[in-house]
This record gives structure tokens, C-alpha cells and sequence, in this order.
């Protein structure tokens, strides 16, 4: 189940540490509570690590939907 906190993910701009493919979920560092947290993320599109990326959707309490930030 999302909650209020995780849907306020949604905007945040972060970074891939573990590259995403469109078959597997990779990870991304996301700005959280004064701090830095490590999440779960999908993408429909392969993205590189050290790409920055912007949250889309939450999926779960540590998983999100990210897309290349421009």
C-alpha cells in the first residue's frame, strides 16, 4: 500500500546508482526526510547508471517509476 509520504516522491529528482533495463528493476538514490535513500526502480526504457531521473509513479513504500530528467 502507498501512503502520503511515498506519493510525495513523486517529482523527486534523483539518481540511478544500479542501471535499469526493461526487464529488471535497477536502483536509484532519492533525496528523503533530510536524507538520501536507496529505491527499487522501473523504468520502460534502459537507463545508465549516474543518470539523474525524475519519480513518476509509486509503486510500493521502496519501489518507484522513474524517466530520464532533462
Amino acid at each position: 500500500m502507498v501512503d502520503s509520504m511515498d506519493q510525495q516522491l513523486v517529482g523527486t529528482v534523483g539518481q540511478v546508482t544500479v542501471p535499469i533495463s526493461k526487464d529488471r528493476p535497477g536502483e536509484v538514490m532519492l533525496p528523503v526526510r533530510g536524507g538520501t535513500e536507496a529505491y527499487a526502480a522501473l523504468s520502460d526504457q534502459p537507463i545508465a547508471k549516474h543518470t539523474k531521473v525524475v519519480v513518476v509513479e509509486c509503486l510500493s513504500g521502496r519501489s518507484v517509476t522513474v524517466t530520464p530528467f532533462d
